[in-house]
């Protein structure tokens, strides 16, 4: 592959005052909070010395904001794929707490196959079109890195893949910060997973 490394960035905090799973609603912009996450998750692909030849993010408000930073420190102008996009999922816009699940009974055969997930888009499809984006970005640069912006569970589900690992999980485990960075890099056709970095744990605090 021609890029030497691929970055995949998570956006940084979100406002929602109403606690609701955003998912792919519009109008969804980073807090105060999430734009510092952006600018450091920028400067710590700076100082790991990235060579970044291509920005690429979600269509979403909170990735493309979250994308800025990177674009202004390397003067790229990031490149929009839907492929990055957060998965789907039945309970958009609601409250999801185990409280507000045990309430409503109807919500329960959304839960029946957490192996699929049966309440959203498939690991399985998440995984098809994030390899595809992946390639297409190292594809699209003779050398240096690339940086993908995109959302939590696109990045963890990489992460599980490509190290062999299962992909049921628990959502409260995952290794995928706000403004984290999770690197890979290819080995012949195989992707690996090289590095995870957390530069924004400090605003987080």
């Amino acid at each position: 592959m021609p890029a030497n490394r691929i970055h995949l960035v998570r956006h940084g905090e979100v406002f929602n005052p109403s606690g609701v799973l955003y998912g792919r609603l519009p109008n969804f912009h980073l807090s105060d909070n999430g734009k510092l996450m952006a600018k450091d998750a920028a400067l710590e692909l700076k100082a790991m010395k990235a060579d970044i030849k291509a920005i690429y993010a979600s269509p979403l408000i909170r990735t493309q904001e979250s994308a800025k930073p990177i674009e202004e420190l390397f003067k790229l102008d990031a490149k929009t794929d839907e492929r990055l996009i957060e998965p789907w999922n039945v309970f958009e816009g609601k409250k999801l707490s185990a409280k507000n699940v045990a309430l409503r009974p109807h919500w329960w055969w959304h839960f029946r196959n957490p192996v699929k997930p049966a309440w959203g888009e498939s690991y399985k499809e998440i995984i098809e079109r994030m390899e595809a984006v992946i390639k297409d970005a190292a594809n699209s640069v003779s050398s240096g890195d690339v940086v993908l912006v995109t959302h939590q569970l696109p990045i963890w589900v990489m992460h599980l893949h490509t190290n062999g690992m299962r992909l049921a999980h628990d959502p409260r485990r995952r290794r995928c910060a706000l403004s984290s960075i999770t690197s890979f890099a290819f080995s012949g056709e195989a992707m690996v997973e090289v590095g995870y970095f957390d530069p924004a744990k400090q605003v987080t605090k």
